[in-house]
């Protein structure tokens, strides 16, 4: 054995020489195959598959706990959200340092790419967009694997809809349409891409890319939520029947329970809109199981919101008011849907009703809960400042029209008067005591079940406590501005001399009879000095005080009766108008403007009230004088020219005033806009009665939003809407309006 053994040690030292200087040789920049061989082993084993998996569990994570919300259309893919991603950030940060593994220490691997890519992926969750952006553009340029930087390319396009670069991300779109993706690039582009076009509003083409994507998707809830939205972009789109067949859809998709719960409610809702009357019918058996299943035990304010939709669509108004009320009173904890009920009770008070201060009330209600990155929330504001406006108007005229009525009356009955409205107030505040006193009673005897029946909306709202009725609680929020105008939490708040002549002038008082302080609460009484049940000194003492107080809002003084008429005049010009334009309600506009000439003749507005008197009666086809009155008494006023400007023009004055104009239009091309601002002002006289007159008064518009601003632009935007009811460029106005008006507007 002896003679073989030098042979042995010789043969083990070879071997051992062999790996040593394989494994030195096992550099990461060494393009040898044993080299290569080990860094992709290591690489993918040993980094990229440990960060592929942390993220793809992430993404589950961030799937399963996603709050939906199916008041609104959902979003095609889940958008990024840096709080939401908290619970999976340290899972993502170690990915990201798995991946990173990859690149320093594997250059000569094969999957670099594709942990650059994971690293990308990683930020785009966690928020991180510039330095998202910045990897997947680095893949794009540096990768050598097509495959890998069509994938990374996907996820530029994601990034840069995600950080609102439409433009850029319609860039990569183009691109990659062009090239020859796999499966799971095509897949993932196609989603992206519907979702781009989604965030964009253009919801027919995000439909019809989703609807082409569908043959290339598993059955499962992810699949089953992409066909609930399609679905939702049929509806939107106005095509009831194809989104019926995406409701249909969802349940073949193995969907979750809310998923099929909400695919039955909507596709009851476009049934209703495709004039389908059987399929209406059978939807009330619908209801009525929907209502009986205890699993719906805490859907049920959703089930009669879409009841109450059904009966509004079909014109039955009182009924879907009533419906959505008790979806209201359904919701309990739950206030997902009350908001948007809410709204749409507000809507139909507002336009089908056309009682404005009860749609104020509901507005209020509507965005108090109403999250403000909903799509409604920007239209509902400003309807909340045209009815705002109006109950403003409103209450001024009823309150001063009070207050010179009370001035008026013999000391005996004012003080009769006044001792009614002290009275009831006391009646009331007694009420609200005693309920207060009940809610407390029942909490102290551990009767919570009772508390919360009390104190939550399943009780009718005239039987809750106030501060658990938003709609109580909008009411007294207004009555409390009317009363008292703008006041700071401060000490002695009521005290008469912290009241500015503003809040003075909006103090509520009530007609001899009854004047309604706002559309709710006919019987709003007049602010008092103290907490109305009587001061230290005594019921009697207290009393006189708030009769005083009462007294001391009421205009006995000449100069207090001018203030006050003033105010009314003012108040009945703004709400004419308002009527007239915000409103659309000419109807009422028409008696708003006479009681103003009426009672104000010599009003300033004058000439531009018999103005809008004659567009009123014209836009009701009716036949009135006041255009007659208006060249007779003021012919040479703009409403003068504007009331006669469809006289025919010559040939000749056409052509000319064409050529004006392009040579305007023309300098504003060329950013000239001064000297195209100069001549449109000098032509403007020259224009009337032709053409193209509104189409210069709309470019002038546009010349003076870029130069001046936009508190200047809202203004002669305004004027263009005022003077110009008729012109076929009023929606191009209104859509300008509607831009300028956003809190973020900046025309220059």
């Amino acid at each position: 054995m002896s003679r073989y053994f030098p042979n042995r040690s010789f043969l083990v030292l070879t071997v051992l020489a062999s790996l040593t200087g394989g494994l030195i040789s096992c550099s990461q920049y060494s393009t040898r195959p044993i080299s290569k061989g080990y860094h992709n082993l290591n690489a993918h084993f040993n980094a990229y598959i440990i960060a592929r998996d942390q993220i793809d569990a992430a993404e589950q994570i961030l799937f399963k706990t996603r709050q939906e919300n199916y008041n609104q259309l959902l979003p095609i893919l889940l958008p990024v959200d840096s709080m939401l991603v908290l619970p999976v950030k340290p899972q993502l940060d170690d990915a990201i340092k798995k991946a990173s593994l990859v690149p320093e220490r594997h250059q000569n691997s094969k999957w670099v790419d594709n942990s650059y890519t994971l690293i990308g992926r990683a930020r785009l969750l966690k928020q991180d967009l510039p330095n998202a952006i910045e990897v997947f553009k680095y893949v794009n340029t540096k990768g050598t694997d097509e495959n890998d930087k069509h994938e990374a390319l996907v996820g530029l396009m994601r990034a840069y809809v995600e950080a609102g670069d439409y433009p850029n991300a319609l860039n990569v779109a183009e691109y990659l349409r062009t090239q020859p993706l796999n499966k799971v690039n095509t897949r993932t582009f196609y989603l992206t891409k519907a979702y781009l076009h989604q965030r964009k509003g253009e919801y027919v083409t995000a439909v019809g890319i989703l609807d082409a994507t569908f043959p290339v998707l598993k059955k499962g809830e992810s699949t089953a939520r992409l066909h609930l939205i399609a679905g939702q972009l049929y509806d939107l789109i106005g095509q009831p029947n194809k989104a019926v067949d995406q409701y249909r859809e969802v349940l073949r998709a193995r969907p979750t329970y809310d998923q099929s719960f909400y695919a039955n409610l909507y596709a009851i809702q476009s049934n209703g809109l495709t004039g389908d009357q059987k399929r209406v019918a059978q939807s009330v058996a619908t209801f009525e199981t929907m209502l009986n299943d205890r699993k719906n035990a805490d859907l049920k304010d959703k089930i009669y919101f879409t009841m109450g939709l059904l009966e509004a669509r079909s014109g039955r108004i009182d009924q879907a008011i009533r419906l959505y009320s008790q979806s209201i009173q359904a919701a309990g904890a739950n206030t997902t849907q009350v908001p948007f009920t809410y709204q749409e009770i507000g809507r139909l008070y507002f336009e089908k009703k056309a009682d404005y201060p009860k749609a104020k009330v509901y507005y209020d209600s509507a965005l108090a809960l109403l999250p403000k990155q909903s799509p409604d929330y920007a239209a509902a504001v400003t309807r909340k400042k045209t009815l705002d406006e109006f109950v403003e108007y409103r209450n001024t005229i009823r309150t001063d029209d009070s207050l010179l009525t009370l001035a008026q009356l013999e000391p005996a009955a004012l003080d009769k008067v006044l001792e009614g409205v002290i009275t009831k107030r006391e009646k009331e505040d007694k009420e609200q005591a005693a309920l207060a006193q009940q809610i407390v009673e029942r909490a102290s005897a551990g009767n919570f079940n009772a508390v919360a029946g009390a104190t939550n909306s399943t009780l009718p709202p005239n039987e809750r406590w106030v501060l658990y009725n938003p709609v109580a609680l909008s009411q007294g929020r207004q009555e409390f501005s009317v009363r008292w105008g703008n006041r700071q939490l401060e000490d002695n708040w009521r005290r008469s001399s912290k009241e500015s002549s503003e809040s003075v002038a909006a103090t509520n008082s009530p007609l001899n009879g009854g004047s309604a302080a706002n559309g709710i609460n006919p019987n709003a009484a007049l602010p008092t000095t103290n907490d109305g049940r009587g001061s230290v000194a005594g019921p009697e003492t207290g009393r006189k005080a708030q009769k005083d107080a009462l007294r001391s809002q009421i205009p006995f003084t000449r100069e207090a009766q001018v203030q006050a008429n003033q105010r009314i005049e003012n108040a009945l010009y703004k709400l004419g108008k308002l009527y007239k334009f915000q409103l659309n309600q000419p109807a009422d506009a028409i008696p708003t403007f006479e009681q103003l000439l009426v009672r104000y003749p010599n009003t300033l507005p004058k000439p531009e009230v018999y103005y809008l008197l004659h567009l009123s009666n014209e836009q009701l086809g009716k036949a009135s004088n006041w255009k007659d009155k208006l060249l007779a008494e003021y012919p040479n006023t703009s409403y003068a020219r504007l009331s006669g400007r469809a006289v025919a023009q010559s040939t000749d004055s056409e052509a000319q005033a064409q050529r004006i104009y392009t040579a305007i239009y023309e300098l504003y091309k060329a950013n000239n806009l001064t000297e195209a601002l100069a001549r449109a002002e000098n032509a403007a006289g020259s224009f009337s009665g032709t053409q193209v007159e509104d189409k210069l008064a709309l470019l002038r518009v546009m010349l003076i939003g870029r130069l001046k601003g936009v508190d200047v632009y809202r203004q002669v935007l305004n004027e263009f809407m005022r003077d110009y009811p008729a012109s076929k460029l009023l929606p191009r106005a209104r859509e300008m309006q509607a831009a300028a008006n956003h809190p973020t507007a900046n025309i220059k």
